[in-house]
């Protein structure tokens, strides 16, 4: 596998993770980082996330991951920035973050792979000209996703 292909992985396990969150949630692309022989993939979501609602939103992804067979790394039970690491069985990392204001951040890491160019992400999203921009504060609400949120 080369970094291409590999990355390619990658947004492969980000739409697959996208679409098991139900309902649905806006995002964008963060930035694609490419090292000597890995690539970062990221993506930030747009959807308001409410504090209430942080732990089914973890929960969802974490169910997702573990169906797709995904090894469970560890967590950070920070109630100000939880996390929750996987590891798929092919050697790629994930990662979901809830950051500042509760914004939900997913990065795929690829393994160490054969050396190659690497494309921008290819992944419909809101705005596929923001990849590695400025990415905006969470501004989209859900009923659901949202509910409690000022």
């Amino acid at each position: 596998m080369n970094m291409q292909e590999a990355a390619d992985r990658a947004d492969s396990i980000l739409d697959a993770t996208f679409a098991d969150i139900k309902p649905a949630v806006e995002w964008v692309h963060g930035e694609s980082t490419e090292g000597s022989c890995d690539v970062s993939r990221r993506r930030a979501v747009l959807t308001v996330i409410s504090e209430r609602q942080r732990g089914a939103f973890l929960g969802v992804v974490e169910r997702g991951w573990k169906k797709a067979g995904y090894r469970h790394l560890g967590v950070n039970a920070s109630a100000e920035s939880p996390a929750t690491y996987f590891e798929t069985e092919d050697g790629f990392r994930v990662r979901l973050l809830i950051g500042g204001g509760g914004q939900a951040f997913f990065e795929v890491a690829t393994p160490c792979v054969e050396k190659s160019q690497v494309t921008p992400p290819s992944s419909a999203s809101g705005n596929p000209s923001s990849v590695g921009g400025h990415i905006p504060r969470p501004n989209i609400r859900s009923p659901f996703w949202s509910a409690g949120a000022p």
